[in-house]
């Protein structure tokens, strides 16, 4: 005879990696607001000071696609919750980050224009918009494939190692684009004679893309580590 017993925790128990990398987005999220308020004179979307202007697009960038996007990537491995739940949660999380990254993009575009400056010239410029027009892509296909309409059980069991596959892919040029960033604006800084290289925000910066790093890394091994799952309906068979 087989009976069904609730798992303690509806299925899912998070590894030591998803809190690492809960801790890891939360400090990087403080850091970024903290060098760009404090050290750089703050932030403001309509500011007659073009700088401050430039100044929304790191904490965006990174609030959305590396702290947001993180937190989806381990949505199923780290909320306890029924499946669809998570699923919806994951959607809506990857929705936020990608509205964020758009407005984040805006804000340098103002900036750039303002300032006579040429857009789409660096290295960091071409993967960012690559990452999110791949970031938005992967959304769409996502929202049709698993969640409305929705294709057939069969579809989207072919479909879902390669929406994973990809989702991985475009979090890791989301990582590598932002560790640019943070080093071309860095070097921006100590070229013009702006910040000295031991300079506490020098420091920071730095400090910030290690930690970033050590984001990227807990999230990917919490994804990719099995655990405890109960069953499809979040039950668990007891003989």
């Amino acid at each position: 005879m087989v009976s069904w017993r609730s798992s303690s925790a509806w299925g899912v128990q998070p590894t030591p990696f998803v809190y690492a990398a809960h801790i890891l987005g939360i400090v990087s999220v403080v850091l970024v607001f903290v060098w760009n308020i404090q050290f750089r004179g703050g932030i403001n979307f309509n500011s007659s000071n073009k700088s401050l202007i430039f100044n929304v697009h790191p904490p965006l960038m990174l609030l959305g696609f590396l702290f947001l996007g993180s937190e989806a990537v381990m949505a199923f491995k780290s909320i306890p919750a029924s499946k669809q739940t998570r699923k919806s949660v994951h959607l809506f999380l990857h929705f936020c980050a990608l509205a964020l990254g758009i407005v984040g993009i805006i804000a340098v575009f103002k900036n750039h224009n303002l300032s006579g400056i040429d857009n789409l010239y660096s290295l960091h410029s071409w993967l960012g918009l690559v990452t999110t027009i791949l970031y938005g892509i992967q959304w769409v296909i996502g929202f049709i494939t698993f969640f409305f309409p929705g294709l057939a059980q069969s579809s989207r069991a072919a479909v879902l190692p390669w929406h994973v596959f990809f989702g991985m892919f475009v979090y890791g040029l989301a990582l590598a684009t932002s560790e640019l960033g943070f080093l071309e604006k860095l070097t921006f800084l100590q070229q013009g004679g702006t910040i000295a290289r031991f300079s506490t925000e020098a420091m920071l910066v730095n400090a910030l893309g290690l930690i970033v790093m050590l984001l990227g890394i807990c999230v990917v091994i919490a994804a990719i580590l099995p655990v405890d799952q109960a069953a499809p309906d979040d039950y668990s068979p007891i003989e």
